[in-house]
């Protein structure tokens, strides 16, 4: 958070404002203490159902959409790291999404980064039958760990996986909530090795900037 709030302070009078949501199924309980630590200056929400990941169709954090002043999407999900900490892991550079932000708030609409309707229509697509049942199955997972006995969660989250596969935030959170090894069999660290090669983010799209845009 701490990058992101010295983003913020650096673009807020451009009309730029920054909605951050923790997607934790643990609450307040869980994430709320990242964000009172942080003290962020802009908006921070907890999000202990999952909406947005289901809403917007992700599967990975950090993720950010661009939201213009009309409601209207400008840039779907794409990978939103603010500092190069990870790196290593993600082998992904963080200033050029960072800049392209920068452009973003300073041009407005003539931004290079604001994709037009055919380039929106090309990469929101609508979530798959198995997608749509995955977030059922990741709902009803929910719903028993909260309300009833959290073991009888995990096919839940066992068949919300097996439909979502390449859903990080359904798998993260569901080992999360348990001992990943005893009742899945696997790891965060295990899952990651089983991609052998196969990037763990989808890489980021800002190579449609042609030159002589904005600077």
């Amino acid at each position: 958070m701490p990058g992101w709030q010295a983003l913020y302070k650096e673009l807020r009078d451009k009309n730029f404002e920054i909605i951050s949501v923790a997607q934790d199924t643990g609450g307040p309980k869980d994430a709320g203490k990242w964000i009172t630590a942080a003290d962020p200056e802009f908006t921070a929400l907890i999000d202990d159902k999952q909406i947005v990941t289901q809403k917007y169709n992700m599967v990975n954090v950090p993720t950010g959409v661009w939201i213009d002043e009309r409601g209207r999407i400008v840039r779907p999900n794409e990978v939103a790291f603010v500092d190069d900490r990870f790196k290593s892991f993600t082998n992904m550079d963080s200033a050029p999404y960072i800049q392209a932000i920068r452009d973003w708030a300073t041009n407005a609409t003539r931004s290079v980064y604001v994709l037009s309707e055919a380039e929106l229509k090309e990469r929101i697509k609508p979530p798959s039958s198995d997608r749509a049942l995955a977030d059922a199955e990741f709902g009803l997972a929910q719903y028993r760990y909260r309300h009833e006995n959290g073991v009888d969660a995990i096919p839940h989250f066992k068949e919300a996986q097996r439909l979502a596969p390449d859903n990080w935030n359904y798998k993260r959170q569901a080992w999360a909530l348990s001992n990943a090894e005893r009742d899945y069999g696997t790891s965060f660290q295990q899952e990651v090795k089983k991609l052998n090669g196969k990037p763990y983010y989808e890489p980021r799209r800002l190579t449609e900037v042609k030159k002589g845009g904005n600077e």
